[in-house]
């Protein structure tokens, strides 16, 4: 099988992510729960890994690294645990459901929530954004690379064009380990991560970075192993939004998979790039398939194939050529709209570094085969 749907979970870790995750199985201990050294030591190794996330994105401090089992979790918390009724709140067109379904029940209750258009090319109109942020508002949220077309739009720019006591609220799901992103440099005042994509971590794993200008309050309670004494949850972070076991395997391979793309980010940015690039040349030459994206770091090509729905192209791709991607709406039904395609969707390939030239090549010629 040639594996092209690393958007959805990225297939392919890492040995040193394998090795750290079954070290992690061979004995299951519950960190931060318990007084014996196998839980110290396991609550040792947790807090190295939020260090590691901290400093990898710039991030504020450690206390403010959550642990979280996937971005949409992430998200949740950033945005129920935050906004109130009567906040303002832009986003745009080009987000996931786990940051518009969100923004629906909280418009529902109270949230203004205002959607910026996008550009003709389907990526984030900046100047437009900003024209719809006012004093008044409480918050951007926008994605760091689109799901569907893998635009990234320009954050710095962002940042400078709109007030700065409005907070910017980041989906990383898609960028997070293929884009170097800074936190502080930005002015990013949440950031979800998908451990299981970019990042190399194992499903399960995911994380909130916030800054000081941010409370959450939690969306679960339950034990956290401190003030046990108290009914009430913790008023201090970490503890106050982890309720619950740790997922400590799902972490472990989280910080190994950061470890890795410390030592080897530029290599595999440049590779992907030139994977994608090479993916999007290829799929111009076939006269009946018509790109909806442009060569991205993010390792993502959208496209249609004449006379096909999306799933009925990515379920042949699969049953006739052994080759993996994903049809349909990806979970952005508003960047379909904009796009206009929410009626067949599209055909998503989306490429790892530890994809090939010649697997690019081969499915290329499948697609080619699809009339």
């Amino acid at each position: 099988m040639i594996y092209f749907d690393n958007a959805a979970t990225g297939g392919y870790k890492p040995d040193e992510v394998l090795s750290a995750v079954s070290a992690a199985l061979k004995l299951s201990v519950n960190p931060g729960r318990s007084g014996h050294r196998l839980s110290v030591a396991c609550s040792e190794r947790v807090f190295a890994c939020r260090r590691a996330l901290m400093e990898f994105f710039g991030g504020y401090s450690c206390d403010r690294t959550i642990f979280t089992k996937n971005c949409t979790e992430a998200l949740n918390i950033a945005l129920l645990g935050t906004l109130r009724p009567g906040d303002k709140v832009v986003t745009t067109f080009a987000e996931h459901n786990s940051v518009l379904r969100p923004l629906q029940y909280l418009e529902d209750n109270g949230v203004e929530v205002t959607l910026a258009p996008l550009a003709p090319s389907g990526e984030v109109n900046i100047a437009a954004l900003a024209s719809m942020v006012h004093a008044d508002t409480r918050a951007v949220v926008i994605t760091l690379a689109s799901n569907v077309t893998g635009a990234c739009p320009d954050i710095a720019r962002l940042r400078s064009a709109i007030p700065p006591r409005v907070l910017l609220v980041c989906d990383g799901a898609q960028a997070c380990g293929h884009i170097a992103i800074n936190m502080r440099a930005c002015g990013i005042d949440a950031l979800a991560v998908a451990g299981h994509k970019g990042m190399y971590g194992i499903q399960g794993s995911g994380a909130l970075l916030f800054s000081d200008r941010l409370d959450p309050r939690p969306l679960l309670y339950g034990g956290t192993g401190s003030y046990s004494r108290s009914l009430a949850m913790p008023d201090f972070y970490p503890d106050r939004l982890e309720s619950g076991t740790l997922n400590y395997p799902a972490i472990v391979s989280l910080a190994a998979g950061v470890l890795y793309l410390k030592s080897h980010f530029n290599e595999e940015r440049d590779k992907l790039f030139h994977l994608c690039s090479m993916v999007h040349s290829m799929l111009a030459e076939i006269p009946f398939v018509r790109l909806y994206s442009r060569p991205n770091y993010v390792g993502i090509a959208a496209f249609a194939v004449e006379g096909q729905d999306s799933e009925q192209a990515a379920r042949r791709l699969s049953d006739e050529f052994s080759v993996c991607v994903r049809g349909g709406l990806h979970c952005a039904p508003l960047m379909h709209e904009a796009l206009g395609t929410s009626s067949g969707g599209l055909v998503r390939a989306s490429l790892s570094p530890f994809n090939t030239e010649r697997e690019a090549d081969l499915f290329a010629k499948a697609v080619a085969a699809l009339n």
